[in-house]
């Protein structure tokens, strides 16, 4: 993704079917994709055609005062949901998945955690066959093992399947569109969870953390201890700045502009 590209440098180490991916900012490179990493978040929270629609009725202060309404505002909320969004970007640019719904524009309480997957990739094989990433993310100024182990923990849980109440809520959300592809693939992910057809090969994981502090040796050994039945991907976006990153990219989402 032309996101990743400008801001990151990235070190991939690879055994067999599992990846080691450590990404690091490149001196000076934040300040030339804020405006767009901005845009994404946004478009995590709401579709950005509706926030357009409120600028033009409304002017931006009062479309701004809208989006604002959504969005978290302690610290730890917001923390968890950068890194479900970049977590949910780094798919949809790096894999073969893409991730057909936004959970964040159903939360509940903008200081809520949703329940349930932290994200959920889809995609096809050479025979136009489902496959299912199942992802969990972490954000922290410093991680370290218990993070690390609770994650692992929730990517194991359902014998390593994404959850039933997961992908129902996935597969409902896409059966609510008007498009008629997005109610087929619903259709296929509804299925799958009466079914259960996938075979443990076909259902990658991926476990996501942003963190002040580089990838410990508890999230290498945690890739090292992972089994070969799947594709694993285990990613750190070291962000050495994170807590005044993560404010300071909800600031900028917050400001619509009139530029």
């Amino acid at each position: 993704m032309a996101l990743f590209d400008a801001w990151c440098n990235f070190d991939e180490t690879k055994d067999k079917r599992k990846r080691l991916w450590r990404l690091t900012e490149r001196e000076g490179a934040r300040e030339d994709i804020q405006a767009e990493l901005a845009d994404a978040m946004r478009s995590h929270y709401d579709r950005l055609e509706r926030i357009a629609k409120d600028v033009d009725r409304l002017g931006y202060a009062a479309a701004a005062k809208i989006l604002k309404a959504v969005l978290p505002q302690g610290a730890k909320a917001r923390s968890g949901d950068l890194g479900e969004i970049l977590a949910t970007e780094l798919v949809e640019g790096k894999t073969r998945f893409t991730v057909p719904i936004r959970r964040l524009r159903y939360k509940d309480g903008r200081e809520m955690a949703l329940r349930g997957d932290d994200f959920i990739g889809v995609g096809f094989d050479d025979d136009d066959r489902l496959w299912l990433l199942k992802g969990e993310s972490k954000s922290r100024q410093r991680l370290g093992k218990t993070t690390i182990t609770e994650a692992r923990t929730a990517l194991n849980r359902h014998h390593g399947r994404c959850t039933p109440d997961s992908l129902l809520f996935v597969a409902n959300r896409l059966l609510e569109s008007d498009d008629a592809g997005d109610q087929e693939l619903g259709r296929s992910i509804r299925d799958e969870v009466g079914l259960e057809a996938l075979r443990p090969n076909r259902i990658d994981h991926m476990f996501f953390t942003l963190s002040g502090n580089g990838a410990p040796q508890a999230l290498i050994d945690d890739w090292s201890g992972t089994s070969t039945d799947r594709n694993h991907y285990v990613v750190n976006l070291q962000v050495e700045d994170h807590g005044e990153f993560v404010e300071a990219m909800f600031d900028e989402v917050a400001q619509l502009g009139d530029d």
